[in-house]
């Protein structure tokens, strides 16, 4: 069995990395798309020790968007992205805009990816469509995300200034549809659905960045995610700050104590060896 000194140390140890998860937690509070960080704690003889650090992918209230190129997605899952070199990472955090090519990016650069629709706003796979119906089906089934992806390009005309040549406008639905829409918007087409992802396990995911995730083994494969997205809103930070408040001064008493339990060890460790050397 420990003794109370390593008891203590032990205790202190993981009350510095709980207290420093709780701080980052209140650091963004008002940060988009930012996910509240958890510590679990387990015990033993020898004091308490950090488990594992979980993160929260409850949902966030929304917030005003820059642009209507914003997004905010409500519901289970995350927008995915495909970077420079085709890397897939998943993200709750919808602050994109198109740039100068009309291509849909993230603000760290990376391409927002979706599906190609034909005229009837069903999924392209290859030459081969597939029917909102049985699309949704899949979804309620926590089907397997396996139709492929692409980037998300609304290339503007420079002759005329119009989107792809021959849209005026285009506008965002709550499905995740961009419509191009031409004569004073009596003409609206599917374009693109833009894709979600979602996880048997989204606490498996591995953050790479902040707000920035990509799959691992214990997060499992990405299934279709479930939900509305909607324009010109971003995603608020999850956190509850009251919660984390308290926590911070539990925390801040607890490592008073252990402080105190330590320097009372070292007072009587030091009285033990000046009475054995007289």
């Amino acid at each position: 069995m420990n003794d109370i000194y390593t008891t203590a140390i032990n205790t202190q140890r993981a009350t510095i990395q709980w207290m420093d998860v709780l701080a980052e937690n209140l650091t963004n509070v008002y940060s988009p798309g930012y996910r509240e960080n958890k510590v679990n704690f387990k015990t033993f003889l020898g004091g308490a020790v950090v488990d594992q650090n979980i993160r929260n992918f409850g949902q966030g209230k929304s917030i005003p968007g820059t642009s209507n190129e914003n997004l905010f997605f409500e519901g289970t899952g995350f927008f995915v992205l495909r970077g420079p070199e085709g890397n897939v990472s998943y993200t709750r955090l919808g602050e994109f805009t198109f740039d100068s090519e009309g291509v849909y990016k993230a603000k760290n650069g990376d391409n927002v990816q979706g599906y190609i629709l034909n005229d009837k706003g069903e999924i392209m796979s290859g030459t081969k469509s597939i029917s909102a119906d049985l699309f949704e089906e899949t979804a309620l089934k926590g089907g397997a995300m396996s139709i492929p992806t692409t980037n998300i390009k609304l290339w503007i005309d420079p002759n005329n200034g119009k989107f792809l040549g021959k849209y005026d406008e285009y506008e965002i639905k709550n499905d995740g549809t961009i419509y191009g829409k031409a004569d004073g918007g009596n003409r609206s087409v599917p374009l693109y659905k833009i894709a979600t992802a979602n996880f048997h396990n989204p606490s498996g995911l591995f953050e790479v960045k902040d707000g920035l995730f990509i799959e691992t083994d214990e997060s499992g494969e990405p299934v279709v995610g479930r939900g509305e997205i909607r324009s010109g809103l971003l995603e608020q930070s999850n956190i509850d700050f009251k919660a984390n408040t308290a926590g911070y001064q539990m925390a801040k008493v607890q490592m008073e104590l252990v402080n105190a339990l330590i320097k009372s060890n070292k007072d009587l460790l030091q009285s033990a060896i000046e009475m054995a050397t007289q």
